[in-house]
């Protein structure tokens, strides 16, 4: 929330501060087990090779087993993993370096680590809302948010927490 704090005018105030869901959370965690799957994957698909069409192994248990593989079924299971930590690395920098918020006089949606993007739209020049929820969406509370501007074009959000009321904030908003 550091850009907002420094972009505030001096007559501006917050009304709302959209969230990332938890289950964005849920999704990024994801990448991690779907990388320690494949891995695992490829390590048992390279044992299963092996044995079948190779010259199988010397030993019984299974760690023996893994450690007989050929290296580069066991750097390719290293990479599948680090493709998954990698997504979850991404997913993490992306939620930690967003911000979107509702003032009395703007919605700003800012994203970047190193390379700032933001978007900024005058509450007065907000022409519709519309809110996207799948149904996973409606059961946990969930989803997109697009703000179509005059003259402006689309802004769409991210997945968020409670977009109904970031909706109505917009609306508050553009009361007040």
């Amino acid at each position: 929330m550091l850009y907002l704090q420094q972009s505030l005018g001096p007559d501006e105030e917050l009304i709302h501060v959209g969230h990332f869901h938890w289950i964005y959370n849920v999704q990024a965690m994801m990448n991690i087990i779907w990388g320690v799957i494949a891995c695992v994957a490829v390590i048992v698909g390279g044992i299963y090779f092996q044995q079948h069409f190779g010259h199988g192994f010397r030993s019984v248990g299974w760690l023996a087993q893994v450690r007989e593989v050929h290296p580069g079924v066991r750097l390719g299971a290293f990479f599948v993993f680090l493709m998954g930590l990698l997504g979850f690395a991404r997913m993490m920098i992306t939620k930690a370096t967003t911000e979107i918020a509702i003032t009395n006089n703007r919605l700003i949606y800012k994203r970047g680590l190193v390379a700032r993007v933001v978007g900024e739209m005058s509450i007065d020049r907000i022409e519709g809302v519309n809110v996207l929820q799948s149904v996973w969406g409606r059961i946990f509370g969930y989803g997109r948010v697009m703000v179509r501007g005059m003259g402006v074009g689309e802004l769409i959000l991210p997945p968020m927490e409670n977009p109904i009321a970031f909706r109505k904030a917009i609306e508050r908003a553009r009361v007040s």
